[in-house]
Formats: C-alpha cells, sequence, structure tokens
C-alpha cells in the first residue's frame, strides 16, 4: 500500500504566515515531500527556504533543476520559476505565466496530479484572487484531497473561498490545525483502487505540458474550450474559454492561462497604463503647444497665438478629465483591506 506523500502548497498575500504555522507543526520524520508556491517578486532572492527551515524542523530548498524527491524535504518555487513535480524529480520552468504569476500554484497542483495521481494533498492557504482553485481542481479529479485554509483564518481568503466556490474540498480548517491532518494523510494507508488510478482530463494534461513550454501543447490544433473574443493581455494571442465545474478560466495557444477574476485584474491594470499614457501626451501637447504660442506672440503672430492657445485649453480639459478618472478608481474589491500588519508590501519572503 502507498501513502499520501505528495503535498503541494500554494498561497500569495498572508500566505507566508499560514506557510510558517504548518510547518512548524508537521514532524521531523514526515514520510512525505512538501512542495510550496508563494507569490512573490519575480526579480531578486527570496528567503523563504530560510524561513521555513527556521519555523520547523524540516529541510526547506529551492531545489535545482532535475532534483530528486526526498521525503521529509521542502521544495520552495524559486522567484521566476514554475515548480514543476515529475515522477522522482522536479523540474523548474519560465513556461507561460499562470494568473500573472510565475510560479503559480496551479501549474504545481496540475502537475504533481499527473505525476502522483491519489497520493497527491493539495492545499490552498491565504492569497487574493483565485490561483490554486484550477490546480486543486485537477488534484481532486486524480483522486487526491483537496485542503484548504479556513478562509475565516485567512489574512486574504480570496484563494481559499474561490477553491471552496469550486472544488468538493475534503477539509477547510485553521492554518493551525492543518499540520496534523497533513501527517495522519501522509501516514495512513492508501488502498489500491479497482481499475487504477482515474486519469486527468485530456484538458488539463495538455495544460500540465503548457507549464514546461511542450511543443506538442503547443502545437495541438486541438485544445480544450471555444475560441473568446478577448486577446492575451501577456502575448495579445486569442484566449479559449475553458469551463470545468462551473470555473471559467482562459488560455491562450501558448500557455498564458487567467481566471475570470486574474483577467479582470490584469485587464484593470492594462486600463490604467493606458490612462497614463494619455495623460502623459494630453500634458506633453499642451507643454508644447504653448511653447509654440509664446514663441508666435513674441512675434506678433497673432493667428498662430489663437491656434496654439486653443490646443493648449483642449488638451488641459482632456488632461483634465483623466486625471478624475485616475483619482476616484476604486480599488480591486477581490484583494480586500490590506491588513495592518501587511501594509505598505506583500509577502517579504
Amino acid at each position: 500500500m502507498t501513502a499520501r506523500d505528495i503535498i503541494v502548497v500554494g498561497g500569495s498575500a498572508g500566505g507566508v504566515d499560514a506557510l510558517q504555522q504548518v510547518v512548524a507543526g508537521l514532524p521531523a520524520d514526515l514520510p512525505a515531500a512538501v512542495f510550496v508556491v508563494v507569490h512573490v517578486p519575480p526579480h531578486g532572492p527570496s528567503a523563504l527556504p530560510r524561513v521555513l527551515s527556521r519555523a520547523g524542523r524540516l529541510r526547506a530548498v529551492h531545489p535545482h533543476d532535475g532534483q530528486s524527491i526526498t521525503p521529509g524535504t521542502i521544495y520552495v518555487a524559486p522567484p521566476d520559476y514554475h515548480l514543476v513535480v515529475k515522477p522522482g524529480h522536479v523540474r523548474l520552468t519560465r513556461g507561460p505565466r499562470e494568473n500573472r504569476h510565475r510560479p503559480a500554484a496551479d501549474a504545481l497542483f496540475r502537475t504533481a496530479a499527473r505525476s502522483y495521481g491519489r497520493r497527491v494533498v493539495g492545499v490552498v492557504l491565504s492569497g487574493a484572487l483565485d490561483d490554486g482553485t484550477a490546480g486543486l481542481l485537477a488534484v481532486k479529479e486524480a483522486g487526491g484531497v483537496a485542503v484548504v485554509q479556513d478562509p475565516a483564518d485567512a489574512l486574504y481568503d480570496g484563494m481559499p473561498r474561490s477553491a471552496l466556490e469550486h472544488v468538493p474540498v475534503d477539509h477547510a480548517l485553521p492554518a493551525a490545525e492543518l499540520p496534523a491532518l497533513l501527517a495522519r494523510l501522509a501516514t495512513e494507508p492508501l488502498p489500491e483502487p479497482d481499475g487504477g488510478d482515474p486519469p486527468l482530463p485530456p484538458g488539463a494534461e495538455q495544460e500540465a505540458d503548457m507549464a514546461e513550454l511542450e511543443p506538442g501543447a503547443t502545437h495541438d490544433p486541438h485544445r480544450s474550450g471555444t475560441p473568446s473574443v478577448f486577446g492575451c493581455p501577456e502575448c495579445g494571442g486569442v484566449l479559449w474559454e475553458l469551463h470545468g465545474n462551473d470555473l471559467l478560466r482562459f488560455r491562450c495557444r501558448v500557455g498564458h492561462a487567467w481566471s475570470a477574476d486574474s483577467l479582470v485584474a490584469e485587464q484593470a491594470d492594462g486600463l490604467e497604463a493606458a490612462l497614463w499614457s494619455a495623460l502623459r501626451a494630453l500634458e506633453e501637447q499642451a507643454a508644447l503647444a504653448e511653447r509654440i504660442a509664446d514663441r508666435a506672440r513674441n512675434r506678433g503672430h497673432d493667428i498662430a497665438v489663437h491656434k496654439f492657445d486653443g490646443q493648449v485649453r483642449e488638451a488641459r480639459e482632456h488632461a483634465e478629465l483623466i486625471r478624475k478618472v485616475l483619482l476616484t478608481r476604486r480599488p480591486d474589491p477581490s484583494t480586500g483591506p490590506v491588513p495592518p500588519a501587511t501594509a505598505g508590501g506583500g509577502p517579504s519572503a
């Protein structure tokens, strides 16, 4: 008999605090390997392995590409790399971002489910938006166990709440109660089912390949879903609309993946960038027209003065409208308020 010896964990804002609580309670002889994705800035080093090693009794590392999987070790995704679980080893890839992130919890969960099926326990911790939901659904479809931090216990409840809404979750507990559950799941014998492990749906297999930018996945003309009317914010390609358990998602030909909430958030960022560009262009236009008007005024060219003074007024009126839009735009309600303990920045690890 095998056991559930592959534990995959995903978190974002507030996830480091929850993760430290989980790691602190795991036993030193845990007969499972733990794989962690926390959203961190893509540039610069990450101190998360050192933080987790100090928090508990297990050794945490940034693995190297191709490193063997050893029970009792915590493998932490390095910044700007997807952590991909293969049979017996891990891969680090710079495949397409999912839900605006690399590393992404969905990529970790999905590849673990493909490689280890029922042996996988998926855990979604505190975080905004909904990375991890699609991956946790893949874990569940492959026969694994779905676990989430109780949203009431999370600093940001977006990720665990989304998972609860779209995945038949097995356990929803406060972070402090998760270590005992994970230790129990890792030691309980797992009887072999009649007929073997349930396979991943074909679409999930293809998506797992996309995390590694496999040519077969990007070249395949047959893909799940239907073409949508939306373009990919990352590359401009057509987004294919995917459905599963009432979970609306999108993915482009080269693999950039978006949940509905992540796509809306990215479009909002794109709109703000466009507004700032328009404001800059109008301010520059007004400044140039004012300079030309002043030169014409010094030369007594009244017609030119009238023309360029009018351009100055028009550009500044338009700039003022955009300025008001920028100042009155409301924050994304899906991210929730910033708790005092984390105000001013995201995870420091």
